[in-house]
């Protein structure tokens, strides 16, 4: 049974290497100037052609940033929904990405009345978005140490979230015109606004975040059958929970600041891993998540450029259109379990 599960495992692991090759191959060739196979792999060879500053300038990084995203919000939904034992938890359910919406909009609301270069405009961005998750993220840990009961800090992050909502709500009542169109329009989220020499910066610090995930692998697995098991098997509760909660808002705050808040992904794609596998093990699912997340991004990508000729639709409303119809299936499914 066990080498069954093994080769069904191994074959869909295959599948969605296979799959995420096929899509980023794909990102690469649509947009508003279509781009063939041979284009791609001749710019990839060192011939200088048209397409070249296309692919390097604009569609790789874009594709890069779209896998980036993909997994480090998939994996912090993951995480978030194993700690809380809940199926609708995502990676903004600790208010972080609040937190980076409030830096964000301090900055954008306020800069608008100020003449600054574009450059260190995207770049204020980036910093007020990582200030703000931080500073949030030092609330959450300074919390958890003084409150045990994971439901409480549950309610707690929602409420950090909804507080700062209001404050961002009160700030667009009295900001300029200009400066709440800039911040919603961050708030749609975007793959293709990271300059490609800001791709490492974003790529180091989700790769922090994915390690500390790594790393939580065995005490989730062990959270699954609740804390007082997961106390008589010898692990440190709290400790634990501020390594998961450290690593999600590192995940989630780097992929905010640097693309805006991306709806769905991070409640939709555990669950898809979940049916796709069969099981709860995070040895697997926690691969698999990451395959699967990075390819549904770079699909909602692709699909963004797609279904209006020569118009990016922001890719929040691509990952809600996905992403929705899973959710409905998951509570519909959940309702059915719990009333059999």
């Amino acid at each position: 049974m066990k080498r069954q599960i093994s080769k069904y495992n191994s074959l869909f692991f295959t599948l969605l290497a296979c799959l995420l090759t096929i899509l980023f191959v794909a990102d690469l060739m649509v947009g508003s100037v279509d781009l063939s196979l041979k284009d791609i792999w001749d710019s990839f060879m060192g011939e200088e052609i048209n397409a070249s500053k296309i692919l390097y300038k604009f569609r790789l990084p874009k594709a890069c940033v779209a896998v980036f995203t993909g997994i480090s919000l998939s994996v912090a939904g993951l995480q978030m929904q194993t700690i809380f034992r809940n199926p609708l938890a995502d990676p903004y359910i600790l208010g972080v990405s609040s937190g980076a919406g409030l830096g964000v909009a301090l900055f954008i609301m306020g800069a608008s009345s100020f003449a600054i270069v574009e450059s260190l405009r995207d770049l204020g961005t980036y910093a007020a978005a990582l200030c703000g998750s931080s500073i949030v993220l030092i609330l959450i840990l300074l919390v958890s140490t003084r409150v045990k009961d994971v439901m409480s800090i549950l309610i707690l992050g929602v409420m950090f979230g909804s507080g700062i909502s209001a404050v961002i709500s009160i700030l667009q009542y009295f900001s300029a015109s200009a400066g709440v169109k800039a911040y919603v329009i961050w708030t749609m989220g975007s793959l293709g606004s990271v300059p490609s020499d800001k791709i490492p910066l974003m790529g180091y610090a989700l790769l922090a975040g994915v390690l500390i995930a790594i790393y939580s692998i065995k005490p989730l697995n062990v959270l699954l059958l609740g804390e007082n098991y997961a106390k008589s098997m010898g692990v440190n509760i709290q400790r634990s929970r501020n390594i998961v909660f450290f690593g999600t808002s590192l995940l989630t705050g780097t992929a905010t600041a640097f693309c805006g808040p991306i709806g769905f992904i991070g409640i939709a794609v555990p669950h898809l891993t979940r049916m796709l596998f069969r099981q709860a093990d995070h040895r697997v699912l926690m691969p698999g998540t990451m395959l699967t997340g990075a390819c549904i991004m770079l699909l909602c990508d692709i699909l963004s450029q797609c279904i209006i000729k020569d118009v990016a639709l922001p890719i929040n409303s691509i990952t809600a259109l996905l992403g929705i119809p899973v959710i409905i299936f998951v509570i519909a499914g959940y309702n059915i379990k719990r009333n059999n």
